[in-house]
């Protein structure tokens, strides 16, 4: 009998509905594939520089596209109604109900000697066996969105060499190194010395619109500019956070009184609150945050294949005192930490091009300062659609190629001035750009670089993608030994230069990842890669080293 009622909601489900394009999560397999369409033009993009689940919604223009014989998600319509009267204000809304099913979508992975892992949410993927586990639906009626898509993740967490931090931290899981006792970043190396269980409300939201203008309260992750990998502001890379939002989803913009079109624009201004982890101090005064954000896009009418972005990151004590910093345009930055970025990304649809580029400035104000590129740090990427492999079209294989270069290390004015270290850190607001231990822009090269190349091949049942990543999570940990020093302190005890150099930790990762839809709605993806991790411990010494095998399985159902 129970069999028979679920059978009657879905066959309920199948007859009522329209297939549509809906809402896709962020970096899910659905939504990378849609981004690849956009390389030809066969999908419009959603958003300018703004995204988040409720906010990317793809309109794909090919009906003949690759994957079209797989079930990527479908949005339901329950009901729409049927007056054709309208007055100013419905005609801004879609009077109709409509429902998409999430998931369940079962993540698996297995790190061999180290962690590693990024842009997964509030999973920390450790050590050992990690797991988590998101399902959902989204409801939208006359205007109203509600989504309800949590995460439950486990870690094992097994035990691994740490680095020395007692010269910064009490806590011996926290960051490597700070500016001081208790000072640095909110990112510990080991979550505890046990396994753990975490909830997190993921992309969990009520929102209302109203035509473009749209005002929301949940916890969708955000991802903001252009990068494939390592956005410097806004990624799924940490938990999410309670925030508040309101702004303008991406329009088209007439001069008043005229039809010359301008171009689109979108923009969007959020208050979050963060939470600070169990492994960073034991002062319970400042275990929360207040992250005001600011972001605006614009395509030229010209060009609309650019568009221009600019974010704007205020954090600052949770108080009555921080009022202020809701204002976008207040510059001082004595008692809070203010981040900027300031993007550009072309699009070539017509030979499936793009090129992008993200620069970035910590502690930015509006007085500006004598070297612009104080504190700047930049990421440039690139795909290409090989196109000119004419003869796999006919089988229906198209690859890509993606490619992307992050360098987030001090300027080099810091070896004039003082310690520096990095832009996701901050003197005064101690626990960093982090959310409950993890940081919320980029998951790899931090506080160093990193260089990720990749190619991708798509097919009618899904991709498989090699890659090879190099990075240095945190090359400003001996860069900063140099400042304020004399070449000669670089030889003291018998140490040559070239003996300091070879300290820096790095990690070189090559793998596989294949996604394939074993039925039209059943799709398994794994991944096999090895990272070869030298100097883990910043030390130089004989075989200092050690390599990780990780290997992961992601099991999804798409209603």
């Amino acid at each position: 009998m129970r069999f028979y009622k679920i059978s009657r909601v879905f066959l309920f489900l199948s007859v009522f509905s329209s297939s549509l394009f809906a809402q896709e999560a962020l970096k899910s397999t659905e939504e990378e594939y849609y981004d690849f369409l956009s390389l030809t033009g066969a999908a419009e993009r959603p958003t300018l520089n703004y995204r988040t689940l409720s906010d990317s919604e793809w309109q794909v223009t090919d009906e003949n596209h690759l994957w079209k014989d797989n079930n990527l998600g479908t949005k339901r319509t329950l009901y729409e109604s049927d007056s054709t009267e309208t007055n100013c204000f419905t005609a801004g809304i879609d009077r109709s109900v409509k429902l998409k099913l999430y998931g369940p979508e079962w993540f698996n992975s297995y790190n061999t000697k180290a962690p590693y892992g990024q842009n997964d949410g509030a999973l920390w993927q450790g050590k050992g066996y990690n797991t988590s586990l998101t399902a959902g639906a989204r409801l939208e009626a006359f205007g109203f969105e509600a989504t309800f898509k949590p995460q439950v993740n486990w870690s094992q967490n097994r035990e691994f060499n740490l680095v020395d931090n007692s010269a910064y931290y009490t806590n011996k899981y926290a960051y490597t190194w700070g500016y001081g006792n208790n000072i640095g970043v909110d990112a510990p190396q080991r979550f505890g010395d046990s396994s753990f269980w975490t909830f997190d409300w993921g992309d969990t939201e009520l929102r209302y619109s109203w035509k473009k203008l749209t005002a929301g309260f949940g916890t969708q992750a955000i991802w903001l500019g252009p990068a494939f990998l390592n956005p410097m502001l806004g990624s799924n890379n940490a938990g999410t956070y309670p925030k508040f939002d309101i702004g303008l989803r991406k329009t088209k913009v007439y001069m008043p009184y005229t039809d010359w079109y301008l171009g689109e624009i979108e923009g969007r201004a959020w208050l979050g609150y963060l939470t600070e982890s169990d492994y960073f101090d034991n002062d319970s005064t400042n275990n929360h945050r207040q992250l005001t954000g600011f972001s605006v896009a614009y395509s030229p009418s010209i060009l609309p294949e650019f568009t221009i972005s600019i974010n704007k990151i205020s954090l600052a004590r949770w108080d009555e005192k921080s009022a202020k910093y809701l204002n976008p345009l207040y510059d001082s930055n004595e008692v809070e930490d203010q981040k900027a970025s300031f993007g550009a990304d072309l699009l070539f649809p017509a030979v499936g091009f793009e090129v992008y580029g993200e620069l970035g400035v910590d502690d930015y104000n509006a007085r500006g300062f004598a070297n612009p590129f104080h504190t700047a740090i930049y990421t440039v990427g690139a795909k290409k659609e090989l196109s000119f492999f004419r003869r796999f079209q006919k089988f229906n294989i198209r690859p890509e190629i993606i490619f992307e270069w992050s360098n987030f290390e001090m300027s080099q004015d810091f070896q004039l001035q003082w310690n520096y270290m990095g832009y996701y850190s901050h003197s005064l607001i101690a626990q960093g750009y982090t959310q409950r231990g993890q940081i919320l822009g980029a998951g790899s090269g931090y506080f160093g670089n990193s260089q990720y190349i990749a190619l991708r091949t798509h097919f009618s049942k899904g991709n498989v993608t090699l890659f090879l990543h190099y990075n240095r999570p945190d090359t400003n940990y001996l860069n900063n030994f140099g400042v304020n020093t004399k070449y000669e302190d670089w030889q003291k005890e018998g140490k040559k230069q070239h003996d300091q150099w070879a300290q820096y930790k790095a990690m070189r990762t090559y793998g596989i990842n294949a996604q394939y839809f074993v039925t039209q709605s059943f799709l398994i993806g794994i991944e096999f890669n090895t990272s070869w991790i030298i100097n883990p411990e910043y030390k130089k010494e004989k075989g200092s080293g050690y390599r990780n095998s990780y290997g992961a399985l992601r099991i999804k159902y798409n209603f």
